[in-house]
């Protein structure tokens, strides 16, 4: 009996040593199991998250093609009174051009116009009034008119620029008083422009620039040589377009790219101005709409697709033209207007 008891006594507490390295293995595996799957989970977040980043960079900077490798075309939201471009970006379809004014012009004239209703503003290095421009951005932000980020400004690389196009754009940047340029253009076509347009590249990179495109290229032609070396594509063309230079064919070639054509001279430009505002079609349009020719030649740009940017220094001439989105052209008036067209171009250097 002792023996046996002694014997029973043994296989019990052998039992009790036995079952708590059981549960000690399992725990251990348990626990084992739970870290693997942490770290899959980690792993897979971090692919998730890295996805992200890198599709949120490519929005911000690339074109997306559909199947067919075609960019649908943007179209203008004349509510918000901006279109996106395929940069990703939202930019104003109405805005005001600064080419000829001073300084305290351009710092006057971009106030007022910030105050009407209007954000965008066109400059450019070669106009000497960035600065200027720039004023009238901080003046309203100050006075709590806008923020910044309401505001979307354009410039251009000077063509004495292009053999220092980074340099170009860090003025810009310095001159404007900006942390940011939401558009940059090649001013005009030269013999440099595969590595200026680079350089607009770097500065999307870089943080410096938000979108770019080209100005004064009027042909497809001229288009798809600088498609030929550009990795970001050109989101905005800046050309002369007005009531009888409408190069529709142009618009319509560079729409597959998700491309925006925008209008400098949207009334002809200085000397041709009376020209284009006494038109017997655009007279008799603004007659029937109680509008000024000015304001159907301007309604007329943004619902034929084209974002304008008339310029002005006269305070009440400015207030005039953004009050174009309390009417609507029809298709029949729309009609008259093209039939305006005569393919002139008043500039041609």
């Amino acid at each position: 009996m002792t023996d046996a008891n002694e014997k029973g006594i043994i296989v019990e507490e052998s039992a009790k040593e036995v079952i708590p390295v059981k549960k000690a293995i399992t725990l251990i595996i348990a626990i084992s199991l739970l870290l693997l799957m942490a770290s899959c989970s980690q792993s897979k977040e971090e692919q998730r998250q890295s996805a992200t980043e890198k599709e949120n960079t490519t929005v911000e900077t690339t074109a997306q093609p559909t199947a067919n490798g075609e960019i649908s075309a943007a179209e203008f939201d004349f509510r918000s009174k901006t279109v996106k471009l395929n940069s990703g970006y939202e930019m104003p379809i109405l805005g005001l051009g600064t080419w000829t004014l001073s300084n305290e012009e351009a710092e006057n004239s971009v106030y007022h116009a910030l105050k009407d209703g209007y954000r965008l503003f066109d400059t450019a290095r070669y106009y000497q009034c960035e600065i200027g421009v720039g004023k009238g951005i901080q003046k309203a932000v100050a006075e709590g008119i806008v923020k910044r980020e309401d505001v979307f400004v354009t410039s251009k690389i000077m063509p004495s620029d292009y053999e220092r196009a980074a340099q170009g754009i860090n003025d810009s940047l310095h001159d404007l008083g900006l942390d940011y340029i939401d558009l940059m253009l090649i001013h005009q076509p030269g013999s440099n422009d595969e590595a200026v347009y680079k350089a607009m590249e770097q500065a999307v990179r870089d943080g410096k620039v938000r979108s770019i495109g080209i100005s004064n290229y009027y042909t497809p032609e001229a288009f798809d040589k600088v498609m030929s070396y550009a990795q970001i594509p050109p989101a905005v063309i800046q050309n002369e377009n007005h009531i009888y230079y409408q190069n529709t064919a142009l618009q319509e070639y560079v729409r597959k790219y998700g491309v925006v054509v925008e209008s400098w001279y949207p009334f002809g430009g200085r000397g041709h101005t009376s020209e284009n505002f006494n038109n017997e079609t655009v007279t008799a349009i603004a007659k029937s709409h109680g509008k000024t020719t000015a304001q159907i030649i301007l309604r007329w740009h943004l619902q034929a697709g084209y974002i304008a940017i008339p310029g002005s220094s006269n305070p009440d001439h400015i207030a005039e033209n953004f009050q174009i989105f309390d009417f609507e052209l029809s298709d029949d008036e729309m009609r008259q207007m093209a039939a305006v067209n005569q393919n002139r171009r008043y500039e041609n250097w």
